[in-house]
């Protein structure tokens, strides 16, 4: 009976973490495309918001961090109970890095919408919506246990690198054209390059997500296409054709 009840209580322990998981996920989901919203509308109220919601995330983190501690110590879990919660400690920092991205977006925001000059920033909407797409995939492989579905998550990080060295080069080519350019256009790279790691982000949950269901990592290595250390812009091109 004794024994029963443990495993009992343990099963309940670790939906309740599951559960935690998820609600930060998708809270940092939120964040993610709530940032995303505020960067292309200008909206720095919205902004602010997601500043102030970064709060959320982190104290959930803190909740993730000391159950799970307090799991390892009094249950002393093995196989794949074990993996579950070390599962859920490295899920949990990431997300927790996620919603810093999603305010890092926010901050720069309300920098952008006082510039005299409005950066392009409808370039960041492809890469933003599939990263967002992307943290919302590899929460649900979590919640689901999905192995298949996180590593189509993983496969997605390409694609994600090549957008932001191609962005990359474009606004190197913007600040060229224009010294009034540089602000907003070196802000939105580091716009860029928070989109791009927390596309890097959700790739390491779901590379946990596969730890947790089949017990170790993906073995093919993982694709990275970001040149962007390499990327050159090209001299703008006079009125009469001729380089500059």
């Amino acid at each position: 009976m004794g024994g029963g009840h443990t495993v009992a209580a343990f099963d309940a322990e670790l939906k309740q973490l599951q559960r935690m998981i998820e609600d930060m996920g998708r809270l940092a989901e939120n964040q993610f495309g709530q940032a995303m919203h505020a960067l292309t509308n200008a909206d720095t109220a919205a902004a602010a918001a997601v500043i102030e919601g970064d709060v959320g995330i982190d104290r959930l983190e803190t909740q993730v961090e000391a159950m799970a501690v307090r799991m390892l110590a009094l249950r002393q879990p093995m196989a794949r109970d074990l993996r579950e919660i070390v599962a859920a400690f490295k899920v949990s920092s990431n997300l927790e890095r996620l919603g810093d991205f999603a305010r890092s977006i926010a901050k720069r925001t309300v920098t952008l919408a006082s510039l005299p000059v409005a950066p392009p920033v409808a370039s960041l909407a492809w890469m933003g919506e599939t990263v967002q797409g992307m943290i919302r995939d590899v929460v649900t492989a979590y919640v689901t246990q999905d192995a298949t579905l996180a590593k189509a998550v993983r496969d997605r990080d390409s694609a994600v690198d090549h957008a932001y060295t191609a962005l990359f080069r474009e606004m190197l080519t913007y600040m060229m054209e224009s010294p009034q350019n540089i602000t907003g256009a070196t802000h939105l790279l580091f716009v860029a390059k928070s989109i791009e790691r927390a596309g890097d982000h959700a790739t390491n949950i779901a590379e946990n997500v596969c730890f947790l269901v089949e017990g170790r990592l993906p073995a093919e290595e993982r694709l990275k296409d970001d040149q962007s250390s390499f990327a050159v812009a090209d001299a703008p091109v006079a009125k009469d054709g001729a380089r500059d």
